[in-house]
């Protein structure tokens, strides 16, 4: 195999090593914090707008505590409050806010000092010193409608019961800013702006219009690659026959110049994938930062640009206008065989991939995203293949264990789930990795992105596209054959993934724990009924006869 097409099946089996649905979590379910009556709410996060001086400014997200009155979840049923700094700081004891007014009567300065009214506003306290339930209690005593509680550090941090307590009785919300989002309050508090805040959790809509985009897209991007692998297939079966039966001594006529490219996976490839895969996760989750990042957005462009070029010179070789420069090829160091219809298209998809990487911050970089990574993925399905059943079962078992291992095992070593933590690139700076489809999320009241890594659409696409070529060379109609069973399978599959997403509250799901057993479950089961388990077992395809080799009949 040419050098280059090495390097491109590495960068997907790197691409294919991401599988995860996910939505982004704004419900978080603990295990371990202490749950009894009076603290049993689950951690949600909390939308908190403010109004600088009646000018609306900046809304930052804090996380509900365990503990206290649940927010309200729609925007125009939560009550302005006014802001007010805690005094002592802390909110460990009596608040002692007070006011003074000073009187100026001829050379005498009286000073009168009236306690300040904490009814129905929100306290703006600092973490530390006593509990956070000690918190909420004092702040509620002197009549707060509600806690904000800045942590010592930028990020946010679930606000718990202490051990002993055992029947906590707080009626106010008590809410965890981070550190720089309440000294940017406390700064306004000081200097004597007049601050309103809104406290409310906005619920995910049941299903987001970018789901179901989405799910297009995988399923789109599979039927595509699978027609084209099984085209290639049968035109390749049909030149074979032909060759044969002409007597050709040589099958292919063109001094080695053109060669097929096509890679079968057999059984150790499909073990060793998920050792690999798996070795390249935790590295990744070891050394995830933003030069990390950087590098897998190189490596992204590259099996991107190859997957664009790829698919722009078969789409236009379909036009007779491009036949002939799509038909010769010339060879080129390095890169193998290349016609000239590639050579074409080049430009236009470094220059596409290069854009992409410069820009891939912009609100609308996952537009050039998707179209890279499709592009990716029905390339790679184009030149691996699954030979037959036995091969796909042995991959896409490995595949399920290595999903399920990675999302949900791997928190009990690493104290979080290693797959969803490299997923969103955390400590990278970055919006995730690059290595999958991302739609944002348009209804939503969070915003973020609906995600499906590549591995999710690659691994079950080897299977479907195997059934689609079979179908094709056993000269099986639609419903007679397995492709129609196994395309359907992939989308219910799919579909199931993303109602257990919800359902989890955005908690990213490994999306094989629900495809495999549909995908490949279908498949053994029809081949069973139908008596072709053997073949696709073993051959992959069925038996053809031999036009060209005449048998004598034997005498008696």
């Amino acid at each position: 195999m040419d050098t280059y097409k090495k390097i491109y099946l590495l960068i997907a089996l790197l691409a294919s090593s991401f599988c995860l649905g996910s939505a982004g979590d704004i419900v978080h379910h603990d295990d371990v914090a202490p749950q009894r009556p009076g603290c049993e709410n689950n951690f949600v996060l909390v939308k908190v707008p403010t109004w600088i001086n009646g000018v609306e400014d900046i809304e930052y997200v804090g996380v509900g505590a365990r503990f206290g009155l649940t927010l309200e979840s729609k925007e125009k049923h939560a009550n302005f409050f006014i802001l007010a700094l805690a005094d002592p700081p802390d909110c460990c004891s009596k608040p002692k806010n007070k006011v003074c007014f000073f009187f100026i009567i001829i050379f005498l300065s009286i000073c009168t000092v009236l306690l300040a009214q904490l009814s129905g506003k929100v306290i703006l306290a600092h973490r530390g010193n006593c509990s956070f339930t000690t918190k909420a209690n004092v702040a509620e005593d002197a009549g707060a409608s509600a806690i904000l509680i800045i942590n010592n550090r930028t990020e946010l941090f679930k606000m718990v019961c202490e051990v002993n307590e055992t029947d906590v009785q707080i009626g106010i919300a008590s809410v965890m800013l981070p550190q720089d989002a309440g000294a940017s309050l406390e700064k306004y508090l000081t200097s004597s702006s007049s601050v309103k805040v809104q406290l409310y959790s906005p619920r995910r809509p049941v299903v987001d219009v970018a789901e179901v985009f989405l799910w297009l897209m995988a399923v789109g991007t599979i039927l595509c690659a699978s027609y084209w692998s099984a085209w290639n297939a049968r035109e390749a079966a049909i030149e074979q026959d032909k060759l044969l039966k002409d007597g050709l001594d040589e099958l292919i006529h063109m001094d080695g110049v053109r060669s097929s490219g096509i890679v079968n996976i057999n059984t150790t490839s499909a073990i060793l994938f998920v050792v690999i895969a798996s070795c390249f996760l935790v590295m990744l989750y070891k050394l995830m930062s933003y030069w990390f990042i950087e590098v897998l957005v190189v490596l992204f462009c590259i099996g991107g640009v190859e997957g664009l070029q790829t698919c722009l010179a078969a789409l236009l070789s379909c036009f007779r206008w491009f036949q002939p420069a799509g038909e010769s090829f010339v060879k080129v160091p390095f890169f193998g065989a290349v016609s000239y219809l590639t050579l074409a298209v080049s430009p236009f998809c470094i220059a596409f991939a290069v854009v992409w990487a410069v820009f891939r911050s912009i609100s609308f970089a996952w537009i050039g995203q998707d179209i890279l990574g499709i592009a990716l993925i029905i390339t790679v399905l184009q030149i691996v293949r699954v030979p037959n059943l036995k091969v796909g079962t042995i991959l896409l078992s490995c595949a399920f264990l290595y999903d399920i291992f990675w999302v949900f095992v791997s928190k009990w070593l690493f104290k979080e789930s290693v797959m969803i933590v490299v997923a969103r690139g955390d400590k990278s700076g970055e919006d995730g990795i690059p290595m999958l489809l991302k739609i944002p999320r348009m209804f939503d009241p969070w915003g973020g992105y609906s995600i499906i890594g590549f591995g999710d659409i690659i691994l079950p696409g080897l299977l479907v596209a195997f059934s689609l070529r079979y179908d094709w060379l056993a000269k099986k109609n639609l419903r007679a054959g397995y492709f129609l069973w196994a395309m359907t399978a992939y989308g219910l599959g799919l579909l199931v993934t993303y109602v257990a997403l919800n359902m989890m509250d955005g908690h990213g799901q490994p999306a094989l724990l629900y495809i495999v057993p549909f995908t490949l479950g279908t498949f053994l089961t029809l081949g069973k009924q139908r008596g072709d388990l053997k073949a696709l077992w073993t051959m992959g395809e069925p038996e053809r006869p031999c036009r060209h080799i005449q048998f004598q009949p034997t005498g008696s």
